[in-house]
């Protein structure tokens, strides 16, 4: 496989150019720490976007960076974190799961769109990409957004860019918002609660005054073969309902000692601060329970998203038919689904169970043989397909970029 190792964004263009000219189709590429995810594409040439590696810009007073697509994701996240602030939306460390190097780049942060724990309170990858220097499917540059929360300079196409896996245009260059990290940290720890009940405790939560910002509900059967920080929530084999509270550090307490009182009808609050906290969420992020290095390393994992209301049922009937296990985030409405192997990882059941719900799923982690096979994202209605089309050919009318990975006809 031919392997074409980019300077800048006119090389960039140059490659693309010439691909379209040979009608070659490229994958992007940049430390390949997620080319695991998606279906086998077809291609035979990479285009490798790792030198453009460079923070152009950071201003830690005005909260934005500006960073070359091809940076690595830890060196951007320890600049950041010298200056006491963070991404807030968490991106997902896909390491652990996929048994790969931690290696991410911030375009396959962007490219792959996976948010963490904090997303119910601070929103997705795309709602903190402020502007995008990339290049699209005609081998053009173009640049979109800017550096600053409200701009109007145009259409906010850097937007789309955001969970297209590649398939729309190569990023070479963009800028995101930074927050403040909190003081302190808080997590209310609940024990022996079943899925359904759990759910409605999420919810009890998240409608609160209290401003919480994570819940989770991890089954006594997820945690069996649980290590590291995980480990010692898991002594009892009891189930564990995780609500989480940031800010000053007077003001977290304050919350969390009411919260409590509000969620003291489920049972008996447990408190975990600052480290011992970050330590629980950081590995619940992660999706560490279904680890490839764990017991359920060789399962398929699926990420499904459903409203919140019907998560502990729906987790419940998927554990039940299939025989795997799960656990949930973002209040019930983000359930990690670990699968015994079978051929088509069991897509029909799930999707059936998935789409009654109104939810949607996507195959993170399968083998090669299985990704050709199902289909890894979530099959849209016609209409929606259709405008997704559209979408696509008005970036990459021949389908240059990434052909294959997130349909399985291209692929074919």
């Amino acid at each position: 496989m031919d392997t074409l190792k980019v300077r800048d964004a006119k090389d960039v263009e140059d490659v693309v150019r010439a691909a379209i000219a040979g009608e070659q189709p490229l994958e992007i590429v940049g430390h390949g720490s997620k080319r695991a995810i998606g279906h086998p594409m077809a291609t035979n040439a990479v285009i490798d976007v790792s030198a453009l590696n460079a923070v152009t810009s950071y201003e830690p007073h005005e909260l934005i960076i500006t960073v070359q697509a091809g940076a690595p994701l830890a060196d951007v996240q320890s600049l950041i974190d010298a200056r006491n602030q963070q991404f807030a939306f968490e991106p997902m460390d896909t390491s652990v799961l996929l048994g790969t190097p931690a290696i991410g780049t911030i375009g396959g942060m962007i490219g792959a769109g996976l948010a963490g724990p904090r997303r119910i309170k601070a929103g997705g990858v795309r709602d903190h990409l402020l502007g995008a220097h990339a290049v699209s499917g005609f081998g053009d540059g173009f640049k979109s957004g800017g550096k600053v929360v409200k701009n109007v300079t145009g259409y906010d196409l850097c937007k789309l860019l955001t969970g297209s896996w590649g398939t729309l245009a190569v990023m070479t260059e963009v800028t995101l918002k930074v927050m403040p990290k909190p003081e302190a940290e808080r997590t209310l720890v609940l024990r022996a609660l079943d899925d359904v009940t759990a759910n409605k405790a999420m919810t009890a939560a998240l409608c609160s005054p209290f401003d919480v910002s994570g819940a989770a509900h991890l089954p006594g059967s997820a945690l069996r073969e649980t290590a590291g920080s995980l480990a010692s929530l898991a002594a009892s084999g009891q189930s564990v309902t995780l609500v989480r509270i940031e800010g000053i550090a007077a003001s977290a307490a304050n919350r969390a000692a009411s919260l409590s009182t509000t969620l003291s009808s489920y049972g008996t609050v447990e408190i975990l601060e600052d480290g011992a906290s970050l330590m629980v969420w950081t590995a619940l992020g992660e999706v560490r329970p279904f680890a490839a290095d764990g017991a359920l390393g060789t399962w398929p994992v699926w990420r499904i998203v459903c409203p919140p209301a019907t998560g502990g049922a729906l987790g419940q009937a998927l554990a039940r038919e299939t025989g795997g296990e799960i656990f949930y985030d973002w209040g019930g409405g983000l359930i990690w689904a670990a699968l015994p192997p079978r051929p088509d990882a069991q897509a029909a059941l799930l999707r059936s169970r998935v789409e009654a719900a109104g939810g949607h799923a996507m195959l993170l982690r399968a083998t090669e043989e299985v990704r050709r096979n199902v289909n890894v994202f979530q099959p849209q209605p016609a209409g929606l397909a259709a405008l997704g089309e559209r979408v696509r050919n008005s970036f990459d009318p021949k389908t240059i970029l990434n052909r294959g990975r997130m349909t399985r006809s291209k692929a074919a």
